[in-house]
């Protein structure tokens, strides 16, 4: 591929920087700036990243719950037509933890509120 990418660049320093529980303070000011909000207690961020399921060993992706949402984030060095599919999934398996983590009934006859994605 010629595309001018540079392929050889790694991602993980993403996940280092925002997805690390040690550095919350740095997660809260990626969902700040993100979203406009001014969040101030790092605290309220629950990291949830799914390690080693769908991008085969690559670590640049961040997960985690704060106000009700599960935020979902990818740094990509290259062009990726895949990623609403790949969105899809990991989202998929991201709440199915949540559900396993929080221990709901999802066959009861009541509904279950569980984060929405983003």
């Amino acid at each position: 591929m010629t595309s001018g990418t540079n392929t050889e660049y790694r991602d993980r320093l993403f996940k280092f920087i925002f997805g690390n529980p040690e550095h919350k303070k740095r997660t809260l000011s990626l969902f700040n700036a993100i979203n406009g909000s001014n969040y101030t207690d790092e605290n309220e961020i629950e990291i949830n990243t799914i390690e080693d399921v769908v991008y085969m060993g690559m670590k640049n992706d961040v997960s985690f719950l704060i106000d009700d949402t599960m935020n979902l984030y990818e740094q990509q060095s290259a062009r990726n037509l895949n990623m609403p599919s790949r969105f899809l999934i990991y989202s998929g398996m991201s709440r199915g933890k949540y559900v396993r983590k929080t221990k709901l009934h999802l066959y009861g006859t009541s509904r279950k509120e569980i984060p929405t994605p983003q």
